[in-house]
C-alpha cells in the first residue's frame, strides 16, 4: 500500500465510467466517480479503468492488467450498457447475448481473491423511454447483475431500479443526453445509489 493511503479502490467499466477522465489530469474524469470521490476521505485512493465503448468481453482483456495486477481493496463494475446497445446501432457486429455476458462475467469475478470487495452496479438505461427496445433488451442483462451480486456475495447497487423510479416520477427532468451518456443529473444518482450501498466498506 502507498504511503498514506488507506484504501485502493477501482472502477472499471465503460464510458459512463470513464466519463472524459482522459482530459482530466487526475484521471477520475468528470461522472459519479468523481462525485463519489468528493464524498470519501482523502486517503482512499481511487482508480478510473472506464474506456469509452467497453462491453463485458473488453474487460476480460484487461482484466489482469488493470484488476488483478493492481490488487484492489474494492473493485466496482459498471458494465453491460454496450453489450445491450451494440445489439442496436451495430447489429453486424460479434454480439454478446445474455448468456455470454454472465459466463464471462461470472468468470472475471471468479478470478477476484476473497479479500477484494465487490461492488455491482447495474446497468442503467437505454434510452429515456422505459418501453424502447434497448430498455427491454436490457432488463435480463440488469437480472445477471443481481444474480451475480448473490452468487459473489457483492454489494450491489441498484442503479438501473433507481433510473426506472426517477423516469417514473420525473418525466421532465433528464438523466442523459443521448439515452445513455450521462448529464449531472444521472451522475448524481448513480453516485448516491453507490455511496448509499458501498460506503461502509470505505
Amino acid at each position: 500500500m502507498e504511503r498514506g493511503i488507506s484504501l485502493k479502490v477501482i472502477f472499471i467499466g465503460d464510458s459512463i465510467t470513464a466519463s472524459g477522465k482522459n482530459s482530466d489530469p487526475e484521471r477520475l474524469g468528470n461522472g459519479y466517480v468523481r462525485m463519489i470521490k468528493e464524498e470519501i476521505p482523502d486517503n482512499v485512493r481511487i482508480i478510473n479503468k472506464g474506456v469509452n465503448g467497453h462491453r463485458v468481453t473488453d474487460l476480460a482483456f484487461r482484466w489482469k492488467r488493470d484488476v488483478i495486477d493492481l490488487e484492489p481493496d474494492l473493485l466496482s463494475i459498471s458494465i453491460g450498457i454496450n453489450d445491450v446497445w451494440r445489439q442496436l446501432d451495430s447489429p453486424a457486429l460479434d454480439q454478446v447475448d445474455v448468456q455470454q455476458f454472465e459466463e464471462v462475467y461470472r468468470d472475471l469475478l471468479s478470478q477476484l481473491k476473497s479479500s477484494v470487495k465487490v461492488v455491482l452496479m447495474e446497468p442503467t438505461i437505454i434510452d429515456e423511454d422505459l418501453q424502447s427496445s434497448g430498455n427491454q433488451l436490457l432488463v435480463p442483462y440488469v437480472e445477471v447483475v443481481r444474480k451475480l451480486a448473490k452468487e459473489f456475495e457483492a454489494v450491489l447497487v441498484p442503479t438501473h431500479t433507481v433510473f426506472i423510479s426517477h423516469l417514473q416520477k420525473h418525466p421532465e427532468i433528464a438523466l442523459t443526453t443521448d439515452g445513455v451518456h450521462m448529464r449531472r443529473k444521472g451522475n448524481e444518482l448513480m453516485a448516491k445509489s453507490w455511496l448509499q450501498e458501498a460506503k461502509a466498506f470505505i
